[in-house]
């Protein structure tokens, strides 16, 4: 039985890789500026072979400047988010928990808001959100340490409590912004976006994006023992507290990235886990690398959606929560149980 769950798993993951590398692809080809799907694939190799021109520089540019990172971007933040998500509700065993769930999402935003008020460039505002994301996690976990009584349930409500406090702060920003210039910026950042995404903002998420998946795909299946509880888990010869603390700051990190570069995108941390586990079960070992994939296939696919559904572009943000809401009530009405 145990073999063929395994073989199962790896029979999805290969699926859900072979479909995200399809959608890659075809990912440059949608957009208002018509680039032909062979021009794409050339523009593309002319990276690594020597290949003669064959299209324009307006084609190129649109390929290599705008749709490359944008799409690498949509794949990189929908995979952190859904890992995030699947470690979180690992190790807190509810599966309600989702990246924001100890106020990340809720500090990055504070940071990028203030960083507007402040008049900071782009990149000002994607390292201010990230540090500011970083830090309400910092004083979750110092406050959760200093409390009596159950780690878990210390740390889920100190997240509250300082997920409000951020939340207020951003509030209080937006309320003494510009209202003709910087709180219609602090919105629109605020409902999440992938627009006018350049290759440095890539580069900047990619090494923290990398720091947090790397520990959490190569412990992926430690992270099984959590999900038993702490007295099973001990006697297994796993130091929880330990474990528990390395996930919990590699989940934060691939939050933290997330939202300093997109701003809100909801839902993907939360469900995206769920139909994962539709698919290939509770084993880490499998779950973690589907639900990067899934993640990633959802995200660059509602993003497409994004920029080509209307003339005006709508806020990813906006999809994801009309895409997820949904398919979670879903989830809940059913039979089964969730975790």
């Amino acid at each position: 039985m145990r073999t063929r769950e395994g073989r199962r798993g790896l029979l999805f993951i290969c699926i859900l890789a072979a479909a995200l590398l399809a959608l890659f692809l075809l990912s440059f080809w949608l957009g208002r500026y018509d680039v032909p799907p062979s021009d794409v694939i050339r523009i593309l190799l002319s990276r690594i072979f020597p290949i003669d021109a064959s299209w324009t520089e307006q084609m190129e540019a649109a390929v290599l400047n705008i749709r490359l990172p944008r799409i690498l971007l949509a794949c990189m933040v929908g995979c952190s988010l859904a890992t995030a998500g699947t470690a979180y509700q690992s190790v807190f065993r509810n599966p309600m928990a989702a990246p924001d769930i100890l106020g990340a999402s809720s500090g990055a935003c504070f940071g990028a808001a203030l960083a507007i008020l402040l008049g900071f460039s782009r990149s000002g505002i994607t390292a201010l959100a990230f540090i500011s994301s970083l830090l309400s996690v910092a004083l979750v976990y110092t406050i959760a340490r200093r409390t009596k009584g159950n780690r878990v349930t210390s740390l889920l409500l100190a997240g509250v409590m300082i997920g409000s406090l951020f939340s207020a702060c951003t509030s209080y920003v937006k309320l003494v912004a510009d209202p003709s210039n910087q709180l219609p910026a602090i919105t629109y950042w605020l409902m999440g976006s992938l627009s006018g995404t350049r290759m440095n903002v890539v580069a900047f998420a990619a090494v923290p994006m990398l720091i947090g998946l790397a520990p959490l795909l190569i412990l992926r299946w430690r992270i099984n023992l959590l999900t038993l509880g702490e007295e099973e888990a001990r006697s297994m010869g796993a130091n929880t507290n330990r474990l528990r603390l390395v996930v919990i700051l590699c989940a934060t990190v691939l939050t933290a990235a997330s939202v300093a570069v997109s701003g809100m995108i909801g839902w993907v941390g939360l469900v995206i886990p769920h139909l994962s586990r539709k698919l290939v079960g509770n084993d880490c070992r499998h779950l973690l690398p589907a639900s990067a994939l899934f993640g990633a296939i959802f995200l660059l696919l509602v993003d497409n959606i994004s920029r080509n559904l209307l003339a005006t572009e709508i806020p990813i943000g906006i999809l994801t929560a009309f895409v997820g809401a949904p398919f979670f009530l879903y989830l809940m009405t059913r039979k089964e149980h969730l975790l």
